[in-house]
């Protein structure tokens, strides 16, 4: 499980998450992340909001919920074993 940390703008804070899947759907990048290792974390879906030009990458969280079942039923499918609560 690869280990990221992300740097917010507004507080200059670091946080680490560990991936534990991504996709890319009409050309947009989605990645699972969670705070734990344990069985039952919590997780985020975030969206990559960047640029091909960009270095790093820029991720929000995603809030619509329309958006987010959607991504979420394919994570699920991607994970198999994993049920993502809404």
């Amino acid at each position: 499980m690869e280990k990221i940390t992300f740097t917010s703008e507004e507080m200059q804070e670091k946080e680490e998450f560990y991936v534990l899947e991504q996709t890319r759907i009409k050309g947009i990048s989605y990645i699972l992340v969670t705070d734990s290792k344990e069985d039952d974390a919590e997780c985020m879906i975030l969206r990559d909001m960047s640029s091909e030009e960009e270095g790093e990458g820029i991720y929000e969280v995603v809030e619509d919920d329309e958006e987010l079942a959607a991504i979420a039923k394919v994570f699920e499918e991607l994970l198999e074993d994993v049920e993502i609560e809404r």
